[in-house]
């Protein structure tokens, strides 16, 4: 029997073009796991989109000449396009500008209220000088009061991971323009998260099979929750649905708030979609279902702490009780993946300081599945990991072109060449039988690596049964055997069955790829499905047109398993699958790229 698994990936904000660093924590890490879902026979559920709220987007278009929404259209085109060239398998990529989204965040955010969850408070909020717009905590930053350290933010210190308002910053300046803050007093709504206390914290001591950074991070949410503003003094968001508040313009929902709940509103608008508007249910309301949340490490707070309180607290089980919301008791996050940083030169990745490499970039130049392979196996999984060309193009030749793409061409060039189809196993012997053992045991053993979000050693061990093929191939020599056709067949069958088992294998990391390898052995048909760009009208707001990624990936044929290869298949004469990478890239990498050493 198949399970639910929802995929529930960060949503990217669409104030410009993303960089590798984002895709490294949330599209590639998501869309393996997805993929190795649904080829296990799992009914994946997976949703994001683009953050199209809050004061970076007022930002942007302030510099671009543009209204705010004209704005977050340009950019969520540009993302959406830059995903799918990525081949990340949304079954929904939304955004949270639809009348969808406002609307399902607005019923959580009354089920809150209504079980006592949010509650008034007069506060200090930030103002740019300059400007006269309010300053949302993320864009104060100044020195740590509790531990000093000198970059922390006005919601939270990612030094030493402690809660912080913007106004308790030694030196508080604008992260915009540099400017000093001017703090003014201010009514907003806040989340009550002291009335989670018990409840949030007997949850997370409960995740004990967490990664061990996720784990690090969460066991000092729960010593000093105060009130979280879920309100923010902006003219651009989703409307507060109360008397005395929806009337304000200047009263918005804080962009955090409404964004996590992004995952939920997609998936009510993935299911009205599908023309079963109560589809979700079987991944949001089943406890048997699995939701898996990734993201970077600096989103952990949100969605170890804040979203499962909202969680509780629209369920009515937070501290002090209360009726489960309009639509029922929804399950919280079984699992957060989440990644470390990708570097650059030792930084995080950076517009201002030059140091970035653009997604669409990267892809022009290198395809897609370069970029997934370096992040699968050499990427941020569980520390920061610094990008370097030298290092990316080392995986890509001696790794990718040299191991996987040599195997792949020889097997099937010498099959080709002697029979022109796939051979049957004339004579087998005992090496051949090891080698098949050992691939056919790899589908359990990288599986168990995939289902936990452990990516890198997942692919480690799938590499390992390209390694033993080659090896394989070299011993038994069947260039040699042109006096003895008999093992040679056996010998290049079982090269191939183990090509077609690796495939299978590599199609989470390599999707692309291994359509070609697939079309290679002679196969036909879709073996690993991609995702769709489309422009659709909004579910609420007649003319309002959304670009959405979205897919049918039933049609693949790819499946978890070792599958035998059919004999008598015809062989083309195979083209190289991966191409090398010049070694002068090593050193400075591409003309358009920042160097990277």
């Amino acid at each position: 029997m198949s399970s639910h698994v929802l995929t529930a990936v960060a949503w990217p904000y669409a104030n410009g073009p993303r960089h590798i660093g984002h895709v490294s924590g949330i599209g590639v890490p998501s869309d393996v796991f997805s993929r190795y879902q649904r080829m296990a026979g799992n009914r994946v559920l997976m949703v994001s989109g683009s953050d199209e709220h809050g004061t970076p987007i007022l930002v942007q278009a302030e510099k671009e000449g543009l209204t705010p929404q004209q704005t977050v259209d340009k950019y969520h085109r540009v993302i959406a396009e830059d995903l799918r060239g990525l081949g990340v398998t949304y079954d929904l990529y939304t955004r949270t500008t639809t009348g969808n989204h406002s609307d399902v965040v607005q019923q959580i955010f009354l089920a809150l209220h209504r079980n006592g969850y949010v509650v008034p408070k007069t506060t200090t909020g930030a103002i740019s000088p300059s400007t006269g717009r309010t300053l949302p905590d993320r864009y104060v930053e100044g020195t740590c009061p509790i531990c000093g350290y000198d970059g922390a933010r006005g919601d939270q210190c990612d030094n030493c991971g402690n809660q912080l308002d913007a106004a308790d910053l030694i030196n508080p300046r604008s992260r915009i323009n540099g400017e000093v803050p001017k703090f003014v007093e201010t009514e907003h709504l806040f989340l009550d998260l002291p009335a989670f206390t018990e409840t949030l914290g007997k949850w997370l001591a409960s995740k004990t099979g967490w990664r061990p950074n996720v784990l690090n991070f969460t066991r000092n949410l729960v010593d000093d929750m105060r009130p979280r503003p879920i309100t923010r003094d902006l003219d651009w968001g989703v409307t507060i649905p109360l008397d005395g508040w929806s009337d304000q313009p200047l009263k918005k929902f804080y962009v955090w708030f409404d964004a996590v709940i992004g995952y939920f509103s997609a998936s009510v608008e993935w299911a009205r979609r599908t023309g079963d508007p109560d589809a979700w249910k079987a991944w949001w309301n089943d406890p048997a279902s699995e939701l898996v949340y990734f993201m970077g490490k600096d989103n952990i707070t949100f969605h170890a702490q804040i979203w499962p309180a909202l969680l509780l607290g629209h369920n009515g089980q937070g501290d002090h009780g209360g009726e489960p919301g309009p639509y029922g008791v929804l399950n919280l996050p079984s699992e957060i993946a989440s990644s470390e940083f990708l570097t650059m030169s030792g930084s995080k990745f950076s517009t201002s300081r030059g140091t970035v490499i653009y997604l669409h970039d990267f892809l022009r130049e290198f395809g897609p599945d370069s970029l997934r392979y370096f992040i699968a196996a050499a990427g941020p999984e569980t520390q920061d990991v610094d990008f370097t060309w030298d290092e990316f193009v080392r995986r890509i030749n001696f790794e990718l072109a040299n191991e996987w793409g040599n195997l792949v061409n020889r097997s099937i060039s010498m099959a080709h060449k002697n029979n022109g189809a796939v051979p049957g196993p004339t004579t087998p012997a005992a090496a051949d039988a090891e080698l098949l053992a050992l691939s056919k045991a790899a589908f359990d053993t990288v599986g168990a690596h995939l289902a936990r979000s452990r990516f890198r050693a997942g692919l480690s061990e799938a590499m390992k049964v390209v390694s033993a093929a080659n090896r394989y191939l070299s011993d038994q020599e069947p260039w040699k055997l042109k006096d003895d056709p008999g093992r040679r067949d056996a010998v290049l069958h079982t090269a191939l069955q183990v090509v077609q088992d690796a495939n299978a294998l590599l199609t989470p990391f390599l999707p692309h790829s291994a359509q070609q390898v697939h079309e290679a052995l002679g196969g036909t048909g879709v073996w690993a499905a991609q995702p769709e760009l489309q422009d659709v009208e909004d579910l609420d707001i007649p003319g309002r047109i959304n670009p959405i990624l979205t897919g049918d990936y039933t049609k693949e044929q790819a499946r978890w398993a070792s599958t035998p290869i059919e004999v008598g298949r015809p062989l083309a004469k195979p083209t190289p699958i991966f191409r090398k990478l010049e070694p002068e890239l090593a050193e400075t990498g591409p003309e358009w790229a920042p160097i990277a050493k």
